[in-house]
């Protein structure tokens, strides 16, 4: 199973605290973790980890802080390319706080900012998961992927480009399409106008929408950007209940095993959505960005 994965990657500075600090306020942390981050790399080292051969693409560059972000996907069996190998920039840094109580997480980051990604020749896959935010790059796999998952975290405008290319758009009950008629799940997946919707709400079911029926595989879309299963099944997949003690990075590893389930082929739409909760439910059970793999099922 060959999975591609193109977006966003960033260091992330992960720091564990007894409690959130006010303004003009220090605490000490409990731990500190540094690993690469980023909703695509995060995802890519999910689906590694559930035995799926991975290239991720994004935009590392010559900075020193690269040669920590290439170090970490290589030891998780994520094979990168990089589209900007010459950019003496840093890559974006994220600076992660998780409660320890809780499990809840503050983020402050600067994503990839304006930072301008070159064309790069992308390898074959059986699947391949975008996340919009180097839109070029995004463009270009969601235009040459065989089967197209998008991580639409938040509203993006290279989305509209994207959408059109997808079978299945993955995103939370905080995403909002500009031409919603209104804030329902069902408002949201008709705006996306994708195959097959998956909404995501935190540890609440989440929510599919689909052309396809429960049983069935979503249907990918023809040249014309239309499905052979025009009829719309819903549904939606309860959430494990646990013990949240790490919840950074949560929806990443939903992504990713999504990923891994979809490529598989041989789970219908509700048992896909499943095996991505029971993973994501495995990362926010442990602490850190990367422990928590060797509890992976």
């Amino acid at each position: 199973m060959r999975l591609l994965f193109a977006g966003l990657v960033t260091v992330d500075l992960v720091q564990r605290v007894q409690r959130f600090p006010g303004a003009d306020e220090k605490v000490q942390s409990e731990s500190v973790d540094v690993a690469a981050g980023g909703p695509a790399a995060n995802a890519a080292v999910t689906a590694a980890a559930l035995g799926a051969t991975v290239t991720l693409v994004s935009a590392v560059g010559s900075h020193p802080l690269g040669d920590l972000v290439r170090a970490d996907l290589a030891a998780h069996g994520v094979t990168l390319i990089d589209a900007t190998p010459d950019s003496p920039e840093p890559p974006p840094v994220s600076a992660v706080t998780v409660l320890a109580s809780t499990g809840e997480r503050t983020i402050v980051s600067r994503n990839a900012g304006n930072r301008q990604v070159a064309p790069v020749s992308l390898p074959e896959a059986d699947l391949t998961l975008v996340d919009g935010h180097h839109p070029a790059l995004a463009v270009a796999a969601a235009r040459s992927a065989r089967r197209l998952l998008v991580d639409a975290g938040s509203w993006r405008p290279v989305f509209a480009e994207v959408f059109p290319h997808a079978e299945v758009v993955a995103c939370s009950g905080d995403f909002r399409h500009p031409d919603a008629t209104d804030r329902t799940d069902a408002a949201t997946a008709a705006a996306i106008g994708a195959p097959t919707v998956v909404i995501t709400h935190g540890p609440e079911p989440v929510r599919w929408f689909s052309r396809a029926a429960a049983g069935e595989t979503p249907a990918p879309r023809d040249a014309a950007g239309e499905t052979s299963v025009p009829r719309v099944a819903a549904g939606e997949s309860p959430v494990p209940r646990v013990a949240a003690v790490d919840t950074a990075g949560a929806g990443d590893a939903f992504h990713g095993a999504l990923a891994v389930a979809l490529a598989r082929g041989d789970l219908i739409l509700p048992d896909a959505v499943a095996y991505a909760c029971r993973i994501a439910a495995v990362r926010v059970r442990h602490a850190g960005p990367r422990a928590w793999l060797a509890h992976l099922p």
